[in-house]
């Protein structure tokens, strides 16, 4: 039994090569993924070519202490827009030196956050070489689905982003 399905396994090893050979590094600020992201890219073997660093950024003194963002940012918090994802991003590439910082955060549920929006939403954003930042929803209700999708997602938004880069 594995903690990550085909697909993030999958998508793991296509990030962990395209970094590979073009001698770049990713980041990760994880939240609602609760360091999925960063354990799929540490599944990999030879991780350490490629991956800075991550944390996961579920409070308010997380993401001010870890990432380095004022806390006026987060004043009248109501969730997470995708202003402040993108800061963050910006933010943990910057002290760790990455080419690339993928940065996610949302609502795994099952409760509604203090946005009042259902769960299953998520903020993706990747920083770098290209930059980026997008909201998901995927109408799960449960937390651990949402997770999983989180992740996927995530993944996925980053490999795209590296391809993109390419051109």
């Amino acid at each position: 039994m594995s903690f990550l399905t085909d697909e993030q396994k999958d998508l793991a090893n296509e990030i962990a090569a395209l970094l590979t050979e073009r001698g770049e590094t990713v980041c990760v600020a994880e939240s609602t993924t609760g360091g999925l992201v960063s354990a799929a890219l540490l599944w990999v073997a030879g991780a350490s070519k490629y991956y800075a660093g991550g944390s996961v950024l579920y409070t308010l003194g997380s993401r001010t202490a870890l990432a380095g963002v004022p806390a006026s940012m987060f004043e009248n918090y109501r969730g997470t827009t995708p202003e402040m994802i993108a800061a963050i991003a910006d933010a943990m590439r910057q002290r760790l030196s990455a080419t690339w910082c993928i940065a996610e955060s949302g609502l795994a549920g099952p409760t509604r956050g203090r946005s009042g929006l259902p769960p299953g939403r998520t903020t993706i954003c990747v920083c770098g070489p290209v930059t980026r930042v997008n909201v998901q929803q995927t109408g799960l209700p449960d937390r651990e689905p949402n997770m999983i999708a989180f992740t996927t997602l995530t993944l996925r938004y980053l490999r795209d982003a590296i391809k993109e880069a390419e051109h």
